[in-house]
Protein backbone atom coordinates (compact mmCIF):
# COMPACT_ATOMS: atom_id res chain seq x y z
CA UNK A 1 0.00 0.00 0.00
CA UNK A 2 1.21 3.49 -0.82
CA UNK A 3 2.11 5.94 1.91
CA UNK A 4 -0.88 7.75 3.42
CA UNK A 5 -0.47 11.41 2.52
CA UNK A 6 -4.21 11.99 2.72
CA UNK A 7 -7.04 10.23 4.53
CA UNK A 8 -10.81 10.47 4.50
CA UNK A 9 -10.57 13.23 7.09
CA UNK A 10 -8.24 15.39 4.99
CA UNK A 11 -10.01 18.53 3.77
CA UNK A 12 -10.42 19.01 0.03
CA UNK A 13 -8.84 22.47 0.37
CA UNK A 14 -5.77 20.98 2.02
CA UNK A 15 -5.42 18.40 -0.76
CA UNK A 16 -5.68 21.06 -3.47
CA UNK A 17 -3.20 23.36 -1.72
CA UNK A 18 -0.59 20.82 -0.60
CA UNK A 19 -0.89 18.32 -3.45
CA UNK A 20 -1.90 20.07 -6.70
CA UNK A 21 -1.08 16.87 -8.58
CA UNK A 22 -4.27 15.42 -7.04
CA UNK A 23 -6.47 18.02 -8.76
CA UNK A 24 -6.68 16.02 -12.00
CA UNK A 25 -7.98 13.00 -10.06
CA UNK A 26 -10.63 15.07 -8.29
CA UNK A 27 -11.73 16.71 -11.53
CA UNK A 28 -11.87 13.36 -13.34
CA UNK A 29 -14.39 12.03 -10.83
CA UNK A 30 -16.67 15.06 -11.10
CA UNK A 31 -15.44 17.31 -8.30
CA UNK A 32 -15.38 20.50 -10.33
CA UNK A 33 -15.95 23.04 -7.53
CA UNK A 34 -12.53 22.69 -5.94
CA UNK A 35 -12.20 26.42 -5.31
CA UNK A 36 -15.62 26.92 -3.77
CA UNK A 37 -15.48 27.71 -0.02
CA UNK A 38 -17.89 24.91 0.89
CA UNK A 39 -15.92 22.20 -0.88
CA UNK A 40 -12.57 23.42 0.42
CA UNK A 41 -13.75 22.84 4.00
CA UNK A 42 -15.24 19.43 3.27
CA UNK A 43 -13.42 16.21 4.06
CA UNK A 44 -12.53 13.86 1.22
CA UNK A 45 -14.85 11.29 2.79
CA UNK A 46 -17.78 13.73 2.76
CA UNK A 47 -17.01 15.02 -0.73
CA UNK A 48 -16.95 11.48 -2.10
CA UNK A 49 -20.24 10.68 -0.35
CA UNK A 50 -21.89 13.73 -1.93
CA UNK A 51 -20.69 12.60 -5.36
CA UNK A 52 -21.60 8.94 -4.77
CA UNK A 53 -18.02 7.78 -5.22
CA UNK A 54 -16.21 5.21 -3.02
CA UNK A 55 -13.86 7.29 -0.86
CA UNK A 56 -11.34 4.47 -0.42
CA UNK A 57 -10.67 4.33 -4.17
CA UNK A 58 -10.24 8.08 -4.46
CA UNK A 59 -7.96 8.29 -1.43
CA UNK A 60 -5.83 5.42 -2.73
CA UNK A 61 -5.55 7.03 -6.18
CA UNK A 62 -4.57 10.39 -4.67
CA UNK A 63 -1.95 8.82 -2.40
CA UNK A 64 -0.47 6.90 -5.33
CA UNK A 65 -0.33 10.08 -7.45
CA UNK A 66 1.38 12.01 -4.66
CA UNK A 67 3.89 9.18 -4.13
CA UNK A 68 4.76 9.26 -7.85
CA UNK A 69 5.68 12.92 -7.52
CA UNK A 70 7.83 12.59 -4.38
Amino acid sequence: MAEQYVTGETLVGEVVTKYPEAIEILLSIGMHCLGCPASRNESLQDACAVHGIPAEQVIEAINEKIAENK
